[in-house]
């Protein structure tokens, strides 16, 4: 394997055709490991109990021994501070790891089921079964967390792994690559580095992989999804969308704008379940703005270039794109940028069209639109624009206005009286629906998802049932319909 070497020029690329030479397996080299892959995981090693628990442990210590690598890495590409790194990176995976340390033999067992009593006396039972090889392909605003979760589930459900971390946190992805070649062999966990379209699209295309997890844009989702289906490979897809926060007037105003803040900019906004608008009643909208400005200014002070907890944007595609929306609204807060520091200050919009690109794209920066509604159903059809959120927030105390939306809106997941956090909690799962994506992972869902659900029905030999075979007699239907009702 061809050495990856990382520097400035690098991380500051914007990824083109030229970036082909990054690649660290040729096409050969991508159709030789798929191979030692397969052959690996057809030798039954990976299936068993013991190993798996054992590579659950081995990658423990391997996070817990490049920990400050990881943190100087995601410090790099993201500014990310010590709090966020440990909290949003490091922290979840070492948690996602030890749950399934605690859990795996229990979601390895057979699940019984009912049997109708027509087959009786046959018993049904759920195996869980390894899937094979699985592609890990992940994104970069959370470049450790994103791919290190889904991995823990892959590990556990007892499938090889081939890992594409983003090129555009290339710190972090440098760091991966030297801590997953450290650590495990290639037929079993292996790292390729380079463009997502070249490396994914040969693997995925050409080669029947046994479960595809991608995390990203819908956009590149679809791609995924496309080429996958020409060799009918299942996909896991975490996408995103816009994802509404809904402030009705009973919201407790301080309370609401301290949380608002911290979860819409985490990580500058570059979070896939922030919140991509705020839809504040009108009738508290001017408190609300007031208690945004005055919060932003506690959390990072009067200018929060200086601040050690404000981090910066990727790279400056992504800047420029985040820039663009700044001339479609009124800016109440914020606006201030820097192209050559990736500095974009929090900022506050309002007086934006639903029509504008502000308000047709996941924005995934930290500039929030700020809406205003006058009754549940006009919030409503605002959201409905651009359906299937991954997430949902609703503030409020009043049960009836939180179930109309919580029963009303088709979302991945969400929050009342908070944001993101759900994603903290491995016993939920962290899916999406219909844009916002498939299937889902974390803790038991992660191992269901990477695993295939094999269905058993056993029958014993000591009776048969008459019932089934020819010549059949007339009262055998009379038996069969009160069997089947």
């Amino acid at each position: 394997m061809r050495e990856y070497t990382m520097n400035d020029d690098i991380c500051n690329m914007t990824v083109n055709a030229d970036t082909q030479l990054m690649l660290s397996h040729t096409p050969e080299e991508l159709d030789n490991l798929f191979q030692s892959q397969l052959a690996f995981f057809k030798s039954g090693a990976t299936r068993s109990y013991e190993f798996r628990k054992g590579q659950l442990g081995v990658l423990r210590q391997a996070v817990l021994r490049f920990e400050k690598e990881i943190n100087a890495a995601v410090e790099k590409d993201l500014r990310k501070n010590a709090f966020e790194a440990y909290g949003t990176e490091i922290g979840p995976v070492l948690k996602e790891i030890s749950l399934a340390e605690k859990s795996l033999r229990g979601w390895m067992q057979p699940r019984r089921v009912p049997t109708p009593l027509l087959f009786f006396p046959t018993t049904s039972k759920v195996q869980p079964e390894p899937r094979g090889v699985s592609l890990i392909i992940g994104p970069w605003n959370y470049p450790f967390l994103l791919v290190f979760q889904a991995i823990v589930n892959s590990i556990a459900a007892g499938n090889t792994i081939i890992l594409k971390p983003s090129e555009e946190s290339c710190a972090t992805e440098a760091v991966i690559k030297k801590l997953v070649e450290a650590t495990f062999e290639p037929e079993y966990f292996a790292v390729v580095t380079g463009p997502g379209h070249l490396v994914s699209q040969h693997l995925i295309e050409k080669h029947h992989l046994d479960i595809v997890f991608f995390t990203g844009s819908t956009a590149v989702g679809k791609k995924v999804m496309l080429s996958a289906a020409k060799q009918l490979t299942p996909v896991i897809l975490e996408l995103g969308g816009k994802s509404p926060c809904i402030i009705a007037p009973d919201a407790a105003i301080d309370y609401t704008a301290r949380k608002v803040l911290f979860t819409t900019f985490l990580n500058k906004g570059q979070t896939c379940v922030a919140a991509d608008y705020l839809l504040v009643h009108e009738s508290i909208k001017e408190k609300m703005v007031a208690a945004l400005k005055k919060y932003i200014v506690q959390f990072y002070g009067e200018d929060p270039r200086q601040s050690p907890d404000y981090g910066r944007i990727i790279n400056q595609k992504h800047f420029l794109r985040l820039q663009s929306y700044l001339t479609q609204g009124r800016i109440l807060h914020g606006g201030e940028c820097d192209i050559n520091d990736l500095y974009m200050a929090p900022t506050l919009m309002d007086n934006v069209s639903l029509d504008d690109p502000i308000m047709q794209d996941e924005i995934f920066g930290p500039i929030v639109p700020i809406l205003t509604y006058q009754t549940n159903e006009e919030a409503l059809e605002i959201i409905e624009r651009n359906p299937y959120p991954l997430a949902l927030y609703v503030y409020t105390n009043n049960k009836q206005t939180e179930q109309f939306f919580m029963d009303r809106i088709r979302f991945g997941g969400g929050c009342v009286n908070n944001g993101v956090i759900h994603l903290g909690n491995s016993h939920l799962p962290f899916n999406g629906v219909g844009f916002s994506g498939i299937s889902g992972y974390h803790g038991k869902s992660g191992f269901d998802a990477f695993s295939h659900l094999k269905s058993i029905m056993r029958s014993p030999t000591w009776v048969d049932v008459p019932l089934w075979y020819a010549p059949y007699k007339t009262w055998y239907v009379r038996v069969l319909k009160k069997l089947l009702r």
